[in-house]
């Protein structure tokens, strides 16, 4: 049974991401993407619950690997004894955005992620990346002067900035970022890093 619903949700993650690819976030419905999988109407409804929550666990789905073994690292290393920089923290973050950015399917990956997450709705992510608490503990071992809440309102800053300019969520369509990286760096690792 359980391999039966791993294979349905593949297939509709696979869909969603097809047609997300082919004909954009708010061209495609529910009802398409079931039927590009080959399963009924209620499909995504009954595994996923909305388009919403499809679509963000499909984002999970294939970027959570692409930080995931280097933001280990960092945290080992953490736990390790060493105290990283702010910089060591936005280079974690920055490098895996500017190669998502410079393919087009990484650059959609970003746009819809930046969609999801400007929409207002509460995601239920499982990585723990996707939330704040393990950015918080990293910020303030590299800060121990900062509260947890300013550790945390320093990072929804920084992330909602790095998601305006790699995933241009204003956009219709997914758009190459219009900033260099390295003055997004310099800019967001001078927020984390104030006084």
């Amino acid at each position: 049974m359980e391999a039966t619903v791993d294979s349905t949700r593949h297939r509709l993650l696979a869909a969603a991401e097809e047609l997300l690819l082919t004909v954009g976030y708010d061209s495609v419905s529910v009802r398409a993407i079931c039927s590009a999988a080959g399963l009924n109407p209620a499909a995504v409804h009954y595994h996923f619950g909305s388009k919403e929550a499809l679509v963000a666990a499909m984002l999970e789905d294939r970027l959570a690997p692409v930080w995931a073994n280097l933001l280990d690292d960092v945290e080992r290393h953490r736990r390790e004894g060493w105290v990283p920089a702010t910089a060591d923290l936005v280079d974690a973050i920055l490098e895996p955005l500017t190669e998502l950015a410079a393919d087009p399917v990484g650059r959609l990956r970003l746009h819809l992620l930046a969609r999801v997450l400007f929409s207002g709705q509460r995601m239920h992510w499982t990585s723990p990346w996707f939330s704040l608490e393990p950015w918080v503990a990293l910020l303030r071992a590299a800060r121990p002067d900062l509260t947890g809440e300013q550790a945390g309102t320093r990072w929804v800053l920084a992330f909602q900035l790095l998601l305006q300019v790699f995933g241009t969520p204003a956009a219709p369509a997914p758009t190459p970022p219009r900033l260099s990286p390295a003055a997004v760096r310099s800019f967001v690792v001078a927020g984390l890093d104030a006084p």
